[in-house]
């Protein structure tokens, strides 16, 4: 008996380990970039780290949803910039008001998540190939909607430009708060509750452990299928509000390579890409990853190829991480002999 109780000490210290590894990672990154990088250790570095994190963030937010699943989702950067730009030119070139603009990329975003949601859970597509082809179907719809041109969503203080301080800063000069980080942080924490304290969580766990066994137990998977991708479409029109309230102009045919950042901090975070396992903490503390990465790379004066490169090695890194996480999961835990007995 207590050989057994050594053993299961053993792999909780192991569980443990990995739940720390995305934390120390974060931390281990920024005292880097703190130390070598060019005036990285700022106020205006982090207010740039969080900025970039916003709608990077809301979309790994959405894609945690379809992962569990054991789905992806290789869409929600298109999704989220054809639905910015659609929504700035019914503002900008339509005439609509600027709450209706805001209504309608969000209505779009969910549309798109939607699609997915139906072609891999009712006509059975691989969500690969699905995914794929709506982030082209939705770069199309943006250029051709905009007629290939850029929408530029008002600037600060400008009339109907509200919407920015929900996304933007509140204060004034160098006292201002970056206040997307806290409806950044209030989106998380609804997902957490969502995932963790709710039916439709339970079941979207269920499925992406074992599809055939959820079905059997009488869980209804198209529908919970259906649902992770609304949800990632939706938070991908959140974050394309969040992108146009930072950046102010979006550009035609924008978006791809957005959903390997957040797909790299979904997995970075823990969430494996074999479905059935993740954490929205785990998610945000990946997105934070990346986001210090993007950020700490111009500060060593390295050129946007370098950034490309390297951004390259942390997502494999990312995928080999989570096969090792896989593989310790799957492994017969055998209890430890004490050699003193």
């Amino acid at each position: 008996m207590k050989s057994l109780k050594h053993g299961e000490l053993v792999e909780k210290k192991g569980v443990n380990m990995q739940k720390l590894l995305a934390p120390l990672a974060l931390v281990i990154v920024y005292g880097f970039f703190a130390i070598f990088g060019r005036n990285f250790f700022s106020y205006t570095t982090l207010v740039n780290i969080l900025d970039s994190s916003y709608y990077i963030g809301f979309i790994a937010i959405g894609v945690t949803f379809v992962i569990i699943t054991g789905g992806i989702d290789l869409s929600c950067g298109t999704i989220m910039m054809a639905a910015a730009i659609i929504g700035g030119t019914a503002y900008k070139t339509w005439g609509w008001p600027m709450w209706l603009s805001l209504l309608l990329i969000l209505v779009v975003s969910t549309l798109f998540g939607a699609l997915n949601g139906l072609l891999v859970s009712r006509l059975h597509l691989p969500p690969f190939i699905a995914t794929m082809g709506t982030m082209m179907m939705s770069l199309g719809i943006g250029s051709i909607v905009s007629n290939v041109r850029s929408a530029t969503f008002p600037a600060r203080g400008a009339p109907d430009s509200w919407f920015k301080t929900i996304f933007k800063y509140i204060g004034k000069n160098n006292v201002s708060f970056p206040t997307g980080a806290l409806v950044l942080f209030g989106t998380a924490f609804i997902a957490y509750i969502i995932l963790t304290k709710t039916k439709m969580g339970r079941y979207i766990f269920a499925v992406g452990s074992n599809k055939e066994a959820a079905r059997l137990s009488g869980v209804d998977v198209q529908k919970w299928e259906l649902v992770a991708y609304i949800v990632s479409g939706f938070l991908a029109g959140v974050g394309g509000i969040a992108f146009a309230a930072v950046y102010t102009t979006v550009m035609p045919a924008q978006g791809q390579g957005f959903e390997l950042y957040a797909i790299a901090g979904t997995v970075i975070g823990g969430t494996s890409l074999s479905g059935g396992s993740g954490s929205i903490l785990g998610t945000m503390i990946g997105v934070y990853i990346m986001s210090v990465l993007r950020a700490g790379l111009p500060s060593m004066d390295l050129q946007s190829q370098y950034q490309t490169f390297f951004t390259g090695v942390v997502v494999l890194g990312a995928v080999m991480l989570d096969m090792y996480r896989t593989k310790k999961a799957t492994e017969v835990k055998l209890p430890v002999i004490d050699s003193k007995e």
